[in-house]
């Protein structure tokens, strides 16, 4: 299947956050025919009508008039939303695109035997896959059959790929298991979690020792995309061997005093929590009250002097 047979067909991205958003308007700009779905009062529709489509359909009369139906909602609802209002409208030879595999793993959603089940799972935030997409850079995904009911998922799924903008050399096939644990995994232990803790406890580090607010945020935060670009492009090895002697020998020093075996101790604790469930359950048990605690929470991982810092060099 290529871009030009993919036009054929209906496609409902359910959901218009910053990934939905990104995905629809790629797949619109590669030709293909898409419609959004979202429920009744969605702060996201005026935004999708702003952007050139259709009014948005609720997700049942969405679900009902595509071929290929994308989940582009949080994740936390996918179990919810799909036993009452997809579910019951699907048809035979449809196709279920995920952007992450989680809720599919673990049994969240239980699509039905003669529909294809395909992953495709950005390597970045919606904004970037948008912005990549413009400029024309690629970039990579994940991409995973879980069922082929039709004889054609794997490329239907290539063929979305492409349209969204992940070419063929850029796209690395995995499994929805390996998706689901390897991504929750990486952002809570290292992307997200582990380096905004790295870096508060360096910059509180440095303050508590009399450096400026300024000096402490150019320090340990300011420089980090020069530093991960390095790592992409060269590995670790690589980026150690491309930069000052002192920084050299301070990182093989300090390195494993910070990250010991205690912390990939705590690590597999964190792993085991995810593949066994745990989390997964109370990620799908979360209300909006819920959620609004979460981000009543977010300073904790902060620091109020770090933000302000932060504000005034991001201008």
């Amino acid at each position: 299947m290529t871009i030009k047979s993919l036009t054929k067909k209906m496609i409902a991205v359910l959901g218009y956050g910053s990934q939905g958003r990104a995905i629809a308007l790629n797949l619109r700009d590669s030709g293909c025919t898409v419609l959004i779905g979202l429920p009744e009062g969605s702060k996201s529709r005026p935004v999708a009508q702003n952007d050139g489509f259709e009014p948005a359909l609720d997700v049942s009369s969405a679900v009902k008039s595509a071929d290929i139906i994308c989940f582009a909602f949080p994740d936390h609802l996918h179990g919810r939303v799909f036993e009452s209002e997809i579910a019951p409208h699907m048809q035979s030879g449809q196709t279920l695109m995920f952007l992450h595999g989680l809720s599919v793993h673990f049994g969240f959603v239980k699509p039905p035997s003669d529909c294809d089940l395909i992953l495709i799972a950005p390597h970045a935030p919606g904004l970037a896959v948008r912005d990549k997409f413009l400029s024309d850079k690629g970039i990579s995904a994940f991409l995973a059959i879980q069922n082929d009911a039709t004889g054609t998922a794997e490329a239907t799924a290539m063929s979305l790929a492409d349209a969204i903008g992940f070419s063929a050399k850029r796209i690395v096939h995995t499994t929805f298991k390996h998706e689901a644990l390897g991504d929750l995994f990486g952002e809570q232990v290292v992307l997200c979690g582990g380096m905004a803790a790295l870096i508060k406890g360096g910059f509180e580090t440095l303050v508590a020792n009399g450096l400026p607010e300024e000096n402490a945020y150019l320090e340990v935060a300011y420089q980090l995309d020069l530093i991960v670009e390095l790592v992409k492009q060269y590995g670790i090895e690589g980026m150690l061997s491309r930069i000052s002697v002192v920084a050299r020998m301070g990182a093989l020093e300090a390195g494993p005093k910070i990250i010991d075996d205690t912390v990939v101790r705590r690590m597999q604790e964190i792993y085991d929590s995810i593949a066994d469930g745990d989390f997964p359950n109370r990620l799908n048990l979360l209300t909006k009250e819920n959620i609004n605690q979460l981000n009543d929470s977010l300073g904790q991982l902060s620091n109020p002097a770090f933000e302000k810092a932060a504000r005034k060099f991001s201008k």
